[in-house]
């Protein structure tokens, strides 16, 4: 992933130069920013946002400081119990070292960070390094980004999804060849089983030394968190990672995955075999299209998007906050609308997708989201569908290799990372 809007490098530098000498777009960057955080917390003295997640993380991270049973426990009213691997509760113990509710604030202020890190780092991946630089445009983008529906679910729940976004796709944007390239990754799937997809992305598009890093940063925080707690770890591996329950139900509309596409679909409380049928050519499917993408079209992002939408569709749960990856998404089509109108139509339209909130206007209260008509069940699913649709037109998109015989004439290959320091090519239409 590589500067393609031909502006060559771009520093800090530059960008509070720029700042400076446009002191006005500043201006209204912050008071959009401000507006918006004011907007947050008028409408947390008004429904208050429970931060549920955030307190099962520090009762892990308590439980790690003081030998406690990690997997035992339950907190808040929901009864919510511990669902990461050891080596996550080994980093939460920090988080008990200061008050819940300053824990709370500090969770906010720290996704807001981490959301304008994701959005320059989206910016960055997809080619719109001036706009990646630029202070007005990130705190304009923060202020607004923080109003979609996975943003600010991650807010509300006081989540480590932005984090694990930022660390991934930090990794996967430096240079091929890059010491330690994969490494974060690993940690990533220390923390979090899911990112260890994007280990398997690395492999199938032929950077081995890559994905096998990953698999030592994976290896690493296993081994981390069975020296120190070593009876939680046996407990994890070995029994507790494949105790699906533990998480939530899986028809219920919060989960946006395949899994629960299908049990809604099906009225079913269990879809059983149609998942894993389902999962499984998802799985295969969805991986093929992200090598194509990078092969065929040289485009690591959009291999990158698509590696993480698979990760979404098949995993049992995918809570609707997990979908914070559609700030990269967001990013690469607006790098690949210029002045298309239909292209900035779809921007749109992805946009108010995950903005919209469909999935909540819909009464669900106990079983009746098993229950919903056919129009009801692409309300409840909306970012699965879009999924689908984004693998689909992925698909579609790189049937042929540019070059061949009967292959799109407009389409270029974006100069790899190792080419950033030179004058890039024009990115290829999307």
């Amino acid at each position: 992933m590589s500067a393609a809007d031909g502006t060559g490098t771009w520093t800090w530098r530059r960008t509070w130069a720029q700042s400076i000498a446009s002191p006005g777009r500043l201006a209204i960057g912050v008071a959009l920013l401000v507006l918006s955080c004011a907007g947050l917390y008028a409408l947390s003295l008004a429904v208050q946002l429970p931060m549920s997640d955030i307190e099962v993380y520090r009762a892990e991270g308590q439980a790690a400081a003081t030998g406690g049973d990690l997997y035992g426990f339950t907190v808040t009213k929901w009864a919510l119990p511990a669902t990461y691997p050891p080596f996550a509760a080994l980093l939460f113990i920090p988080t008990t070292w200061i008050s819940l509710t300053a824990l709370k604030i500090t969770c906010v202020l720290v996704n807001a960070v981490l959301l304008a890190l994701l959005i320059h780092l989206s910016c960055k991946a997809a080619g719109l390094r001036r706009a990646a630089y630029s202070a007005p445009l990130l705190l304009g983008a923060t202020a607004l980004g923080l109003w979609l529906e996975p943003v600010f679910q991650t807010l509300v729940f006081g989540q480590v999804n932005l984090a694990l976004t930022c660390l991934v796709l930090w990794d996967l944007s430096r240079p091929d060849g890059a010491r330690f390239k994969g490494f974060a990754i690993g940690l990533a799937a220390g923390i979090k089983l899911t990112p260890a997809i994007f280990g398997v992305y690395l492999l199938i598009t032929g950077r081995v030394k890559a994905a096998f890093t990953s698999l030592a940063g994976f290896v690493v925080s296993v081994l981390l968190g069975a020296l120190v707690l070593p009876a939680a770890s046996v407990d994890f591996w070995t029994q507790r990672m494949f105790e699906t329950q533990r998480v939530g139900k899986v028809w219920i509309v919060d989960n946006q995955s395949l899994q629960g596409l299908l049990a809604r679909l099906l009225h079913t409380t269990e879809p059983g075999a149609w998942w894993l049928a389902a999962a499984a050519v998802a799985a295969a499917a969805g991986l093929w299209i992200a090598r194509r993408c990078h092969v065929h079209r040289g485009l690591d992002l959009w291999g990158v998007l698509a590696t993480a939408v698979t990760a979404l569709l098949v995993s049992p749960i995918s809570w609707s906050h997990h979908w914070v990856w559609c700030v990269p998404l967001l990013a690469v089509l607006i790098a690949h609308a210029r002045r298309d109108a239909w292209r900035w139509a779809l921007v749109a339209a992805v946009a108010v997708t995950f903005t919209a909130r469909s999935m909540w206007a819909q009464y669900h209260k106990g079983t009746l989201a098993l229950h919903f008509s056919w129009w009801q069940q692409l309300l409840a699913a909306p970012y699965p569908v879009l999924g689908l649709a984004l693998l689909a037109a992925l698909a579609w998109w790189t049937r042929r290799t540019p070059g061949a015989p009967g292959g799109l004439p407009d389409a270029r290959r974006v100069p790899s990372p190792r080419a950033a320091g030179r004058r890039p090519a024009e990115a290829p239409a999307s």
